[in-house]
């Protein structure tokens, strides 16, 4: 057992020391872990049952060992950027992971293992509580994240009602769903909230977009990538300073994740 041990955690721009307790037992489906941040969007370090350190990201939670996401919302990219209710840009994909950080708040928390992910096949699709309260009904109903049909089957959806009525977290501003930033659907895209400027759709999807701190892999959207999604570099790589991106990852996994591969010119220069 491990016991008294700590990890870091990078959430924005700070760095917080966390320590963390896993509990010996695992009853049936369910995975206990003690807990001082669990991130949504998700970047979280944690330490499992065996006291190694693992980084996680895309919409994952680690629980003794498994990387779950949590079943029927669409969670936030951390690179995601919103507007607030005075029309100005801020990082809601950070913001929603800070938000959660504060409501576990060093509690455990407990997964249940529902099913594998079709599309991430080392993660697993779960449902995540803490002191009995459902993690994905306390996004939607604060606001920082949405019901995601077919999957959520329309359970959250009073959550996301409320949410909207009381512009609560996003709705007070102005922001797209998360998988219309993932396909970059900046024409298509419905526009969400309660104060949506004429530039809205402009801020939400820029030219460049600004990078999040401690994720320096740039991707841009590209039809001769096909069938990927677009095309991703590295600091290292020839084209990384020419290329204006659209969107910003902290691992080449993340990126891979999404729907992007590596440019040629990695290493070649």
């Amino acid at each position: 057992m491990c016991r008294g041990f700590g990890a870091r955690i990078g959430i924005g721009r700070e760095h917080v020391a966390i320590y963390q307790q896993v509990e010996p037992a695992m009853m049936g489906r369910n995975c206990i872990v003690r807990s001082a941040v669990t991130s949504l969007v998700l970047l979280a370090s944690i330490l499992a049952s065996t006291c190694d350190a693992h980084t996680i990201y895309v919409h994952s939670i680690e629980v003794d060992g498994k990387s779950f996401r949590l079943d029927g919302i669409d969670t936030l990219e951390r690179d995601q950027r919103c507007l607030n209710e005075d029309g100005e840009p801020f990082a809601c994909g950070i913001s929603a992971a800070e938000e959660l950080d504060r409501f576990i708040a060093g509690r455990s928390v407990k997964c249940e293992d529902i099913r594998a992910d079709p599309a991430y096949p080392r993660r697993r699709i779960g449902e995540c509580s803490v002191a009995g309260i459902d993690l994905a009904h306390w996004l939607v109903g604060q606001g920082w994240a949405l019901n995601l049909q077919p999957n959520g089957r329309g359970r959250f959806m009073i959550d996301e009602e409320d949410a909207r009525a009381a512009h609560s977290g996003l709705w007070k501003g102005c922001f797209v769903a998360p998988q219309d930033f993932r396909r970059w659907n900046k024409h298509s895209a419905k526009l969400l909230g309660a104060n949506c400027p004429q530039d809205a759709r402009d801020k939400l999807f820029p030219e460049e977009a600004s990078m999040p701190s401690g994720c320096e892999i740039k991707a841009h959207y590209a039809l001769r990538a096909w069938p990927y999604a677009g095309i991703y570099h590295l600091p290292s790589c020839g084209s990384y300073r020419r290329t204006k991106a659209k969107r910003w990852f902290c691992t080449e996994e993340a990126a891979v994740e999404a729907g992007f591969r590596k440019a040629y010119t990695c290493g070649w220069w």
